[in-house]
């Protein structure tokens, strides 16, 4: 999963705990990399509703508090909120609308692919 912001992918964590920090944005849960983890980056976090940290994450259709324990429900859904739907894949290979951290992921995986299977 990328960072929400800036959109970087984790890399493979050292040990120890990791520098990226979780947290739940419109109900779904987004990490933060390092970079982004400047001024007031909590600020389009939500926070808890008993606390109100914003120690938060997204699991199983709810939304639980790190610190306090507190569980909620999320929203429902407005039945006029916009539908994302993914890009529709063009020739073999290749995507319509792919963003160019995507093109980049694709060919980082293709790279991975060749070492793995011994291709050249």
């Amino acid at each position: 999963m990328p960072c929400y912001r800036c959109g970087v992918r984790q890399t493979d964590p050292e040990r120890g705990q990791s520098p990226w920090r979780r947290g739940v944005r419109h109900d779904q849960l987004v990490l933060v990399c390092p970079a982004c983890q400047d001024g007031n980056w909590t600020a389009d976090l939500q926070s808890c509703a008993k606390c109100g940290t914003v120690h938060l994450i997204r699991r199983l259709g709810q939304v639980e508090c790190l610190e306090c324990g507190l569980i909620d429900e999320p929203a429902p859904a407005h039945e006029h909120a916009p539908v994302l739907v993914p890009a529709r894949p063009g020739r073999a290979g290749t995507s319509t609308g792919a963003s160019p951290a995507d093109s980049a992921l694709a060919e980082e995986v293709g790279r991975a692919l060749d070492r793995i299977l011994g291709r050249r």
